[in-house]
């Protein structure tokens, strides 16, 4: 491979289309409007580089990000890209992946709202995130050890399995299918609304209103903290092994508890099965 190192690079496309090439210690600085340094390139691994330039890797095949850092102003960092491998870097602009599939980021430190828009095939290893509206509309994700903190995370994503995380988030797995959650802390408002096929097992809920208009609900040995007017018009198949605030109107399937604060039953579709202190 090609091995360019210690270069400062300003101009638009300055690597533009590049193949085999290996970039080390680079800054690419975008504050005289330079932009998309390495757009159309194949087989590149950028190694200790500083990027501060806008949509610095586009449409771009087999690309290797090592120990770099990506600043606020690195805008809309990968696009359009497939098979990505980042590890030990800093992702901290707006839009950082949207559309790229073969993903795999681990251990590392990723500030961007709307993170991971519409992509396919990611895999999250031992990372820290925060945003809006994280890995929107993307399929086929398997994450391990993420700390994530924001809203509106996970919404319409399907085929995905998280384990051993932990998520301060509003709104989260909204629209979701076909997920499993295990290991894991949830804490947040309004959890996984109209989801389809999702199971959290081995998991910590906590706060209001989760798991309304669910179907193919299943929850296995999970405790629900500060969790009120749960499941509501939900199809469910639940064992929580803690006390549950207050249980509204599930509609369809069992919720086994040790104790419930409140139940409320005022919707004549709500038939599901209730069982309080049964096996526990």
């Amino acid at each position: 491979m090609e091995v360019l190192k210690g270069l400062t690079l300003y101009d638009e496309r300055a690597l533009y289309g590049s193949r085999d090439t290996e970039v080390e210690d680079t800054v690419f600085d975008g504050r005289m409007d330079g932009e998309s340094a390495l757009k159309e390139c194949r087989n590149i691994i950028c190694r200790r580089c500083h990027f501060d330039m806008r949509y610095p890797l586009w449409h771009d095949v087999d690309v290797a990000v090592y120990d770099c850092e990506m600043t606020e102003s690195c805008r809309a960092a990968l696009w359009y890209s497939e098979n990505i491998r980042i590890e030990n870097s800093k992702l901290h602009g707006i839009k950082a992946l949207r559309e790229c599939r073969r993903a795999e980021v681990s251990a590392s430190d990723i500030v961007s709202a709307e993170f991971g828009w519409m992509c396919e095939d990611v895999k999250l290893t031992n990372c820290r995130a925060k945003g809006e509206y994280f890995m929107f509309r993307s399929r086929n994700l398997s994450f391990d050890e993420l700390l994530f903190e924001g809203k509106y995370s996970f919404q319409y994503v399907e085929n995905a399995t998280f384990d051993n995380c932990k998520f301060d988030t509003k709104d989260a797995f909204w629209h979701a299918k076909h997920v499993v959650v295990k290991n894991s802390v949830i804490k947040g408002e309004y959890l996984a609304w109209y989801c389809e096929d999702v199971t959290f097992e081995n998991c910590v809920i906590i706060g209001t209103q989760p798991l309304c208009y669910c179907k193919g609900l299943k929850l296995i040995n999970c405790k629900m903290l500060e969790c009120d007017l749960a499941f509501e018009r939900s199809e469910v198949e639940a064992v929580v092994t803690s006390s549950v605030d207050s249980i509204k109107n599930p509609y369809k399937g069992y919720i086994s508890t040790p104790s419930v604060g409140e139940i409320i039953l005022d919707d004549p579709n709500a038939v599901c099965d209730i069982r309080i202190g049964e096996g526990l």
